[in-house]
């Protein structure tokens, strides 16, 4: 086979032009391509408001060896062999008992699903409740703003990322193909198939449950158990090894489960969890995370500013942006950036409150939403404590709860900065508004941070404008507190995946090695492979 890169065409929906431009390349006619696939599309925007999309290729030809040797000195034409993802072979260690998965999100979902198909009948547990329920669960508490602890923005089937853009890109290499595999993995199970090379894959909070629900359907089928409403309370190990765990159900029965393999792959939110296998000897570590606001711009400036015409998006969809500084070795940037979405309510706490951002599969609200956060290291937090990154957090979200009595706090832009930096701009509130999953309240944001980090916030801002235009605009709507960008805590491992207590396999980003979906769930295939070299399936 071949690959071919740098192939450009005129946007089209359909990659219509796309083997004219092949066939245009190599010199040949189209019933000399046997076979074509397309490895990596982007676009080109550089040139707004004249676009191209750009693609990579792999094509097999009638004859590939003499389009290579036509092609030699084409850098941009090579021979291609692609990475096929394999698991390992079965190791020859027995499995007393089934492997226990804690968390359902995309480490412990594809963790499940690997083990599963491979003969080793794992045991979910999640503490929250099906996606379909969950999704009943969510749209009660933003239509109410009472807050279930079970089931929310963060708990439940399909972790905290099923509430949100369903965003795939990722900047992992996949030099083993479990990038590839994962997304082959969703696309299998309903996401549409353009998922596998489009550069900037998404799904949608529409399209994420049912594709979840398929995942774990096929883990059942292949003789895999999942536990809802069932909490990990307590581990217990010998001889530095886990040798079962405790877990209680909704009913508050408890119940002791033999297992000498557990994954954790609780998320970033299962505060309590931490504590709990940090009291029962596991070795945490403070780790760095960021947090700031979530903005609003109206979604058609964006596609103006990033497309060079209002027209290109009706071709292209509703444009997604990022944006980075640096001051002083403090990074200020923006973080799961939203296209035509909805700033939601995501706490999963009583007494406090963090905001999320959400789109559906056709990003077709009226405003683009991003996080700017800026970056927290450890020496910020109050004490050299494993968990005090989470204390952090917490702080944080009290105070965001406290402004508003438990609704979205909200400021305009204009306002927020004049209160930093006394720089006084007029604020247009008619110029748009804002688009929120839960009730909201206008607000002074300047509380909830410190002066200095307030400060970077509009530092970025700034420097932001002149890569967007109106990035900084006055009338740019606000919403705080963006916190759970990341874990603020590492559950160590060794090279085999392994925790300070053996058997013990954290995972995913809740853990501190995954940073969304698709790495996440890529963590999970890591950690799946690990058992299977290690252990026989089990009978």
């Amino acid at each position: 086979m071949i690959r071919i890169d740098q192939i450009k065409c005129t946007p089209t929906k359909d990659d219509k032009g796309l083997i004219k431009a092949v066939t245009r390349k190599l010199g040949i006619r189209q019933e000399d391509i046997l076979e074509l696939g397309i490895i990596r599309k982007s676009l080109d925007a550089r040139k707004k408001p004249e676009l191209y999309s750009v693609y990579s290729i792999w094509i097999k030809t009638s004859n590939d060896e003499k389009m290579l040797k036509k092609c030699k000195k084409d850098s941009n034409v090579s021979q291609f062999s692609p990475v096929i993802y394999r698991l390992p072979e079965h190791g020859t260690e027995k499995l007393s008992n089934r492997p226990v998965i804690v968390g359902m999100g995309p480490a412990g979902l594809f963790c499940a699903y690997e083990l599963a198909i491979a003969g080793y009948r794992p045991l979910v547990i999640e503490r929250g409740r099906s996606v379909d329920e969950r999704k009943n669960d969510v749209k009660r508490f933003w239509e109410t703003g009472v807050l279930d602890t079970t089931s929310n923005v963060q708990f439940g089937e399909g972790g905290a990322g099923t509430f949100s853009d369903g965003k795939l890109a990722t900047s992992v290499k996949d030099k083993d193909g479990r990038i590839h595999e994962v997304l082959k993995i969703f696309s299998d199970n309903g996401a549409p198939f353009d998922i596998l090379y489009d550069q900037m894959p998404h799904l949608g909070t529409d399209m994420l449950p049912g594709i979840v629900k398929s995942i774990r359907e096929k883990i059942i089928s292949a003789g895999g158990e999942v536990r809802f409403e069932t909490k990990l309370t307590g581990i217990r190990e010998e001889e530095e090894h886990i040798v079962s765990v405790t877990v209680e159900d909704k009913d508050g029965k408890r119940e002791d489960i033999p297992c000498e393999v557990l994954f954790i792959a609780t998320g970033h939110s299962a505060r309590d969890t931490y504590k709990m296998l940090l009291d029962s000897g596991l070795k945490l570590e403070q780790k760095p995370f960021a947090a700031g606001f979530r903005v609003q711009h109206p979604q058609k400036e964006i596609n103006l500013d990033r497309y060079g015409s209002y027209e290109a998006a009706d071709l292209l969809g509703a444009s997604p942006y990022k944006v980075t500084a640096n001051f002083d070795d403090r990074g200020v940037f923006s973080f799961c950036m939203c296209p035509g979405g909805y700033v939601v309510n995501a706490s999963s706490e009583k007494g406090e409150l963090c905001v999320n951002g959400m789109s559906y599969s056709g990003r077709d609200s009226a405003n683009a939403n991003s996080a700017i956060v800026v970056s927290i290291p450890v020496s910020e937090y109050p004490s050299e404590h494993p968990l005090a990154g989470i204390e952090y957090q917490r702080e944080l979200e009290r105070k965001a709860f406290e402004l508003a009595e438990g609704r979205i706090p909200a400021e305009r832009y204009g306002d927020f900065k004049r209160s930093v930096t006394g720089e006084a701009e007029d604020v247009s509130s008619d110029r748009f508004e804002p688009v929120f999953k839960g009730d909201y309240e206008w607000c002074d944001l300047t509380g909830i941070f410190d002066e200095k980090i307030n400060r970077l916030f509009v530092d970025g801002m700034t420097s932001f404008a002149r890569t967007i235009k109106n990035f900084d605009a006055p009338e740019v709507i606000m919403a705080g507190v963006e916190s759970r960008t990341s874990s603020p805590v590492r559950i160590t491992r060794n090279e085999n995946m392994e925790s300070s207590i053996g058997g013990i396999y954290p995972l995913g980003e809740g853990a501190g090695y995954a940073g969304g979906i698709t790495s996440a769930a890529a963590d999970g295939l890591r950690g799946a492979e690990a058992v299977i070299r290690r252990f026989k399936p089990f009978q």
